[in-house]
């Protein structure tokens, strides 16, 4: 199965891009992010007629997410559990062939201006680890896929210098990545890339940053141990990014294998 992660900024203006994308690959699920629309208004047809089904949780000209799937989608759940008062569209989860999928898209912070923005984006973190507990208790394989607007390490940035006072590399910001990560889930890119220094998911609109190739690795999978010893391949697609009227993003996936390898048996 390959599950894909995409923050398309806006699906009315790259439906088509992401109608295209999916007729030239093999994705069986694609998780958006910054749809930007409430669900009644996703494009839920047009997916359907090239065979994905869709769960959404939209909300007008902001935030917003979707998981599209051609394997159908089982035990959808609306919004991170925690804070049912948060309003905003950031979570929808459901379960395909037996994975359990999380689609987020991860507050992105913006300190010092507003300290509030970054203390829900903490808040939202710790809402996401308590979370991916409750799944690791259930014993499923489960990946959470998305724009975690989370720098992880000096080698996911083209410069750390630019970015060390910015929510997404924030040292709290980073620990938190890291205790959900020590829960005992795998990054899937790093999993199969450890020592790719210049991967990136984002690049700038400003200041030609994907022309000089200054971008950031934001766009993450996290894989469940289940799901991880699964895991066949992963990668960044950079084409969609030089398309014309791109996303700042582009897609992140990787691949599991319908069960684990079988062990090595020793004579």
């Amino acid at each position: 199965m390959r599950i894909a992660t995409w923050n398309v900024n806006s699906i009315k203006v790259r439906l088509e891009a992401v109608l295209e994308w999916l007729a030239g690959g093999e994705t069986d699920v694609l998780c958006l992010q910054e749809i930007k629309c409430e669900a009644a208004e996703f494009p839920a047809e047009a997916f359907r007629e090239i065979g994905y089904s869709s769960a959404v949780v939209g909300q007008r000209g902001y935030h917003g997410v979707a998981l599209v799937s051609r394997h159908g989608l089982d035990e959808v759940r609306e919004g991170l559990p925690g804070a049912p008062e948060d309003e905003q569209a950031r979570y929808v989860e459901a379960t395909v062939q037996g994975l359990r999928i999380g689609c987020l898209y991860l507050p992105n912070g913006k300190p010092p201006g507003d300290p509030a923005k970054y203390e829900y984006k903490l808040t939202w973190m710790e809402r996401l680890e308590t979370h991916a507990r409750s799944l690791l208790q259930q014993a499923e394989p489960f990946v959470l896929a998305g724009d975690y607007n989370v720098i992880p390490a000096p080698e996911d940035c083209w410069n750390v210098g630019e970015w060390e006072e910015d929510a997404l590399y924030l040292l709290r910001t980073r620990k938190a990545f890291r205790r959900l990560v020590h829960l005992g889930l795998t990054d899937a890119f790093r999993a199969v890339h450890p020592d790719n220094p210049s991967a990136y998911s984002f690049w700038d609109y400003q200041k030609g940053r994907w022309h000089r190739d200054e971008g950031i690795r934001i766009d993450h999978l996290l894989l469940s141990p289940a799901a991880a010893d699964r895991l066949t391949d992963a990668g960044i697609d950079k084409e969609p990014r030089g398309k014309a009227k791109a996303s700042d993003h582009t897609p992140v996936w990787c691949e599991l294998a319908d069960r684990p390898p079988r062990p090595l048996l020793s004579h």
